[in-house]
Parts: C-alpha cells; sequence; structure tokens
C-alpha cells in the first residue's frame, strides 16, 4: 500500500512539473498565446497596407489623374504653357 501512495505520489509530481515548467506549461501557453496576439496585430498592419496600394494601383490604372498627380508631386513636372511659383516660409535661406 505504501509503495502505490508513494509511485502516485511520485506521478503528481511529475505531473505538476510538467503543468508549471515543463514544455505545454503554463508559461509557455501563455508566451505563445502573446506571440499569436502580437503576428495579428502585424497581419492586420500588413492587410492595411495593403489595400492602401491596392487602391492606389488601381487608382494609376484606372486613370491619368493620379498619373499625373503623382508625377507633380513626386518628379516636379510641370505642363507646357504653366508657370510654377515656389513659396517659401519667410527667414527660409534662399538658395
Amino acid at each position: 500500500m505504501r509503495f502505490l501512495v508513494a509511485l502516485l505520489l511520485l506521478l503528481l509530481v511529475v505531473l505538476q512539473y510538467r503543468l508549471w515548467v515543463g514544455e505545454g506549461s503554463l508559461a509557455d501557453v501563455y508566451n505563445l498565446k502573446q506571440e499569436i496576439n502580437e503576428q495579428k496585430q502585424a497581419l492586420l498592419r500588413l492587410e492595411q497596407r495593403n489595400g492602401a496600394l491596392q487602391a492606389e494601383v488601381s487608382d494609376l490604372k484606372r486613370g491619368l489623374e493620379a498619373i499625373e498627380e503623382r508625377a507633380r508631386s513626386e518628379l516636379g513636372m510641370i505642363k507646357d504653357n504653366e508657370v510654377f511659383y515656389q513659396v517659401t516660409a519667410p527667414g527660409t535661406p534662399k538658395e
């Protein structure tokens, strides 16, 4: 009878060790849940960025206005017979 009690007690200690410290422990599960939440947030940011890029691509495919706007803002495009005025803030050094 003592042997059975000792065996059951040893089994209880081993199972408690695995529950609190070993692989698949409560701390391990908590860390994995934290990682899952971080990955979900990163995925949400990437999905939002992809949506914005997809909207920009469809704008560029559809019309020339988006292409012209991008060329003006990024490349400094000026049409023929257009006058370009650059306004600077007061106190900025002139080049």
